[in-house]
């Protein structure tokens, strides 16, 4: 089915017939995801394809001046579309837009011209939103699928939280990436099957969560603390990052990362201080203040549950986040990542992680301005805070980002025996 504008459109006839397709940003989260979904009757399969021949291939169908994450999320849709495996008559491919300022809220035009040049025009392109940016026929969202797929966010967050903080510890190598696979199995499973979807049940598999990654092995030992913020899909994606949480853990530091739901309350209070700053729709308004409420409620119960029932590091109060970027920044730099990005490295601090590695990708403005621009005011107020912008794109190699985190790292390290002698982290990249 074509609109007036000529797009192919996923339509409720498609549901039963065609298999779509997810980009894989985070892997725990849109697992759980594509299972509640698939509970609503939509045949969801998230890609988790990898390599060199992903970005060659957005680079053969997008101009190598796109953004990063745009480039390597076309890559990866084209890529599946000519491997072979999937009916194309019969596949659609799925992406969210946040309608903000940001080229992202544009992959979605990108993605139909590539896919056009590669012979794909007639592959329906799906608008995960929720800013009305574009008109889905096919797609429905409802109150309790919407809350099911919050409490994806929230299970996501808790497992990559735990699996973080357990994994550069303990004495059993790949026992905190397996556990954190078996529950997601288990939880995408109660999904599936409409269980778990509640607050009382989400207080049970919390604590019963906690309890098994308190049971994992670990040892005693002291490591450097690093964070990672940054672009979004950068920031998450080890497609998009080189596998950086890998990286750093194999150099004996404990990765340390602000959830998504970060980003979805961010999403929020951006809808609300549009009315407060520019007086937006009241009815908008009032949907963004309910949903803000709600996600707010949910983090607080989950923190909550955290510092009772583990000795684990719960996640930052968002509202403290809010607070710490007032100090800094104005609450209406909303592009891209806007004001989350420094307050993101803010509550890092604060929890005792002045590491942090800046994803970014090349020539991303909003994160050049919030990520790059804001390093300097932030160490200036902060004491000894170590922060390292990293640069990913098509160009940049991975060895040259690899050594800059070693140099951040070693520069982490030498602080903590002599805070007076750090190593400069200026080269040629930075210049």
């Amino acid at each position: 089915m074509e609109q007036n504008d000529g797009r192919a459109v996923f339509t409720k006839e498609m549901r039963p017939t065609h298999t779509i397709l997810v980009p894989n940003m985070l892997p725990m989260h849109f697992k759980m995801i594509c299972r509640i979904l698939g509970q609503y009757g939509y045949r969801c399969e998230l890609l988790e394809t990898t390599g060199h021949e992903i970005v060659e291939c957005g680079l053969k169908y997008v101009h190598n001046d796109t953004c990063y994450p745009a480039l390597l999320v076309i890559g990866q849709f084209i890529d599946a579309l000519q491997s072979g495996k999937y009916d194309t008559h019969k596949t659609a491919l799925m992406l969210t837009q946040t309608g903000g300022g940001c080229r992202a809220s544009n992959y979605i035009y990108l993605l139909r011209k590539a896919l056009v040049k590669a012979g794909f025009g007639y592959v329906p392109v799906i608008s995960l939103n929720f800013s009305g940016l574009k008109d889905n026929p096919g797609l429905d969202f409802t109150a309790p699928m919407v809350l099911r797929l919050a409490y994806a966010v929230l299970y996501g967050d808790l497992l990559m939280m735990l699996r973080n903080q357990c994994r550069p510890y303990e004495t059993e190598a790949g026992a905190s990436e397996r556990l954190a696979v078996e529950w997601t199995e288990r939880l995408t499973d109660d999904m599936r099957r409409g269980r778990g979807m509640n607050a009382a049940a989400a207080r049970r598999n919390y604590r019963r969560i906690l309890a098994d990654f308190e049971a994992i092995p670990r040892t005693a030992e002291k490591k450097v603390k690093v964070g990672i913020v940054g672009e979004i899909f950068v920031k998450f994606s080890p497609l998009g990052n080189n596998h950086l949480e890998d990286f750093l853990v194999s150099e004996g530091a404990e990765p340390r990362m602000p959830g998504l739901l970060d980003f979805c309350l961010y999403s929020c209070y951006d809808g609300i201080m549009d009315y407060t700053l520019y007086d937006t729709g009241l009815a908008s308004y009032l949907l963004y203040r309910i949903a803000f409420a709600v996600l707010i409620a949910k983090q607080k119960e989950m923190i909550r549950i955290v510092k009772k029932y583990s000795t684990f590091d719960p996640p930052t109060p968002f509202r403290h986040a809010i607070k710490r970027a007032e100090e800094y920044i104005g609450l209406g730099a909303k592009m891209g990542e806007g004001w989350l990005l420094p307050a993101e490295m803010l509550e890092l601090i604060d929890a005792g992680v002045p590491n942090i590695v800046c994803t970014q990708p090349f020539g991303c403005l909003p994160n050049h301005v919030f990520g790059k621009g804001m390093m300097k005011p932030l160490k200036s107020k902060n004491g000894d805070v170590n922060i390292v912008a990293i640069d990913y794109d098509p160009g940049a190699t991975r060895i040259n980002q690899e050594n800059r985190i070693k140099l951040m790292l070693a520069n982490a390290r030498r602080a903590e025996e002599a805070p007076s002698e750090p190593i400069s982290l200026t080269d040629e990249t930075e210049k």
